[in-house]
């Protein structure tokens, strides 16, 4: 069980990592070293952010969750 929450705390941190790099630089950080600085944004975000966002936030829930999780494990298996 306890391996099962660890495998998925990986796919869960790689899923992470690679949804935060996708998402639009909002200015001012190191993406504007990238050129990300040069776009302009006209009108709000498209659905394809939010969509990106919410996954963002589910996947982010769910690592956390991952976390909680396999400390409990660990500390009853103790």
């Amino acid at each position: 069980m306890i391996l099962a929450f660890e495998i998925a705390l990986i796919v869960f941190s790689l899923l992470l990592m690679l949804l935060v790099l996708m998402h639009k630089g909002k200015g001012g950080g190191l993406s504007d070293m990238f050129g990300g600085g040069m776009q302009s944004s006209v009108g709000g975000s498209s659905v394809a952010e939010r969509n990106l966002d919410r996954i963002t936030v589910f996947i982010g829930l769910a690592w956390f969750a991952c976390i909680v999780v396999l400390g409990l494990l660990i500390k009853l298996d103790n």
